[in-house]
Formats: structure tokens, C-alpha cells, sequence
């Protein structure tokens, strides 16, 4: 069975992602296989929390209660250090292509992913 770290989806301030063993394969999402490849127990890794903006969209409408009191919020898509891509939230003036460092607040009751310009 594939390792488990504790990350930012348990209350840690940490992102981790997984290696598959076989093929070398990077996901985000954790599984018990790879998706690539089909091997069973990726071995999961704490992330840098650097990486590049990819996508970026500023969110001026809540889409729930518990959300209203942040807008506006931007959301972001990272290409992280390590080689998988993952959704946080950020500083509202990044772009795309800005080089970005993750740290971790809290929004709506959780603790998320942050991003701001390195």
C-alpha cells in the first residue's frame, strides 16, 4: 500500500504529491496506483511549494455562505517545482507566468494553499 504524508487536506501546512516507483510518473492527487503506469504504492513527497502560475481567475461572486466574506479571492493553477499541477488560492495581482512560493491561510473554515510572487 502507498505511503500517506499529512498535508494542508488534514490541517497541516504542507502540499504532498506522489512518485510512482516504476515508471516515474508525478500526481497530485493521491491514489494507490499509478496513473500512468497502473503500479501500485506511488511513494508519496512533501513538496518545495514553488512553482509557476499557469491559469489565474479572480472569483467577485461567492458560490456559497461560507465563501461570501472573501470575495473577491483569486484562485490559481500552479505547475509546482516537483512536476504536477495543483489548484490554491493567491494574491490578486499574480499572472500568469509569475514564479510563486506557497504558504497556507485559512479561508472558509480550512486551511488552503496561498500563493505569492517569489
Amino acid at each position: 500500500m502507498s505511503e500517506r504524508l499529512t498535508d494542508w487536506t488534514k490541517g497541516e501546512e504542507a502540499i504532498t504529491y506522489q512518485t510512482c516507483i516504476s515508471c516515474g510518473h508525478v500526481q497530485y492527487f493521491h491514489r494507490a496506483f499509478c496513473a500512468a503506469c497502473g503500479a501500485s504504492g506511488p511513494r508519496a513527497q512533501r513538496a518545495s511549494g514553488k512553482g509557476r502560475v499557469y491559469a489565474t481567475s479572480l472569483v467577485c461572486r461567492a458560490a456559497t455562505s461560507e465563501t461570501r466574506a472573501h470575495v473577491p479571492y483569486n484562485i490559481l493553477l500552479v505547475d509546482c517545482a516537483e512536476g504536477f499541477r495543483m489548484m490554491g488560492h493567491g494574491d490578486d495581482d499574480l499572472a500568469i507566468g509569475d514564479s510563486v512560493t506557497a504558504s497556507f491561510k485559512p479561508f472558509a473554515g480550512r486551511l488552503v494553499p496561498f500563493f505569492t510572487r517569489s
